[in-house]
């Protein structure tokens, strides 16, 4: 009897969630929740995902499947033999929920759960703005660390050759 009446106040719960629009939860380590609402079962401030683990800052390389986006960042690897170190690219398969809707070339925070599927163990939780190059300069970036400190020298004039 007892179970039966804390079955009933949870689906009504749910039901009264469902129709207000169901609040954003917090999800912890100060990530701010999305101004959207969603009704996707896999977001972890609107479904019941719990995100845990580790965190990942990445740029969305592709999102054209469906709540799929591809996040790909590049990191040092160490090479012994050399005692030097060479750049590697990391790409997942990431859950991209309707309430944040990430868009390529978008920098996001990943975070890991629970397999989602066969490929994707993590959810962007934050969009952190857009990632724009100019010329291979990062221009997020400020003024002063943009700026050259090599001496520019004088340009050398070419002698120049007489036609006799």
């Amino acid at each position: 009897m007892k179970l039966e009446k804390k079955t009933e106040t949870k689906e009504k719960a749910k039901k009264g969630a469902e129709a207000k629009g169901s609040p954003a939860k917090n999800i912890g380590l100060g990530m701010v929740a999305p101004s959207e609402s969603c009704s996707d079962s896999k977001c972890p401030f609107h479904g019941d995902t719990k995100v845990r683990g580790r965190t990942f800052t990445g740029i969305v390389t592709r999102s054209k499947s469906q709540k799929t986006a591809t996040v790909s960042w590049e990191r040092m690897y160490y090479l012994p033999k050399y005692g030097r170190y060479e750049r590697r690219k990391t790409k997942i398969q990431v859950h991209n929920p309707p309430c944040i809707n990430a868009a390529e070339g978008e920098i996001v925070n990943i975070m890991e759960c629970r397999p989602l599927s066969k490929t994707k163990h993590f959810i962007i939780v934050q969009k952190l703005g857009k990632k724009e190059e100019i010329r291979g300069e990062d221009a997020t970036a400020r003024p002063e660390e943009k700026k050259d400190h090599r001496k520019e020298e004088p340009k050398k004039e070419g002698k120049e050759k007489k036609n006799e």
